[in-house]
């Protein structure tokens, strides 16, 4: 005796369970059940499509709209980069903070000050300067606050976030 009928499993009889499957008429009931699948795939995709390009259409208009630098007096072609001004509070060039910051900061030798994230600056002193790799933080300076909201960030990664 084998194990399977041991366990009281018996051998399949796979041309009875053909056969009972061909006279129930199954394919009918499958050829609806396609046909509704596909009806239901297509919705969806449609929805799909429509949802995208009123996504499409914000993100063209957004990108129309004209914003100006406070520092530098310039349009900001890429808000994704842009930080927010301290004194306004409206969103200026990565690179005129990083300016300002510069000119602020008494900068030693070995130094530098860059972007560590999460809207925060560091000063950074380099034991040897051709090796980028190795660095100490000696001052971290807070740019943004972490609760901040800000309505051009936040309209921003609605319109291009995926999750």
């Amino acid at each position: 005796m084998g194990k399977n009928a041991k366990r009281g499993r018996g051998r399949r009889d796979w041309k009875n369970q053909n056969a009972q499957n061909s006279r129930s008429g199954g394919k009918q009931t499958d050829n609806k059940n396609i046909k509704l699948r596909d009806a239901a795939v297509q919705r969806h995709l449609y929805e799909n499509i429509a949802a995208q390009k009123k996504k499409d259409e914000a993100i063209r208009e957004l990108k129309q709209r004209r914003v100006v630098c406070p520092i530098c007096g310039k349009d900001i072609e890429d808000m994704a980069s842009a930080v927010v001004d301290k004194a306004s509070g409206n969103p200026a060039h990565f690179d005129c903070i990083l300016d300002q910051l510069n000119k602020t900061e008494t900068l030693g030798e070995n130094e530098k000050i860059a972007y560590i994230g999460q809207g925060r600056f560091a000063l950074l002193r380099y034991e040897d300067p051709r090796d980028v790799k190795s660095f100490k933080i000696i001052k971290t300076i807070e740019w943004e606050g972490r609760d901040a909201e800000l309505p051009w960030r936040s309209e921003l990664s609605s319109l291009y976030s995926q999750v």
